[in-house]
């Protein structure tokens, strides 16, 4: 593989920071997740500077153009130099994050396993109803 010709593109995903392993950005990619100038692509395939890339995380959508390729997995301050978002994609994002964050969290009923007490009212019960 010529490296100054291109990089993968599940390489240069999991080198930005899109994703926490190489392995999940190999899974989205043949997912669909991800699309290289509109396109759905393998992960190995090859991406170069100037190229667009549609990334899929969870509820957020990514369309990003490539500035520079990297290979290694770097800190958060030089992975976003190597991309450039667009500025749509950047607002949607954080207007989802926002009503994310205003809808009501759910209500959790218990608080784990049983305590001892809780424990044998729960046995009471499927006592009673074995019996009748």
């Amino acid at each position: 593989m010529e490296h100054d010709n291109g990089e993968r593109i599940d390489r240069w995903l999991w080198a930005t920071r899109f994703f926490k392993t190489r392995r999940s950005a190999v899974v989205a990619i043949r997912a669909g997740h991800v699309l290289l100038n509109e396109r759905r692509v393998r992960p190995a395939n090859t991406i170069r500077v100037g190229d667009s890339l549609r990334v899929r995380r969870e509820a957020f959508v990514y369309h990003v153009e490539v500035r520079r390729l990297i290979e290694k997995r770097v800190s958060a301050l030089e992975a976003a130099n190597a991309y450039l978002e667009n500025t749509q994609s950047r607002e949607n994002r954080l207007t989802m994050a926002y009503q994310l964050r205003l809808q009501p969290q759910p209500m959790r009923t218990s608080k784990g396993r049983p305590d001892k007490r809780a424990r044998r009212a729960l046995q009471r019960l499927r006592y009673v109803h074995e019996t009748s």
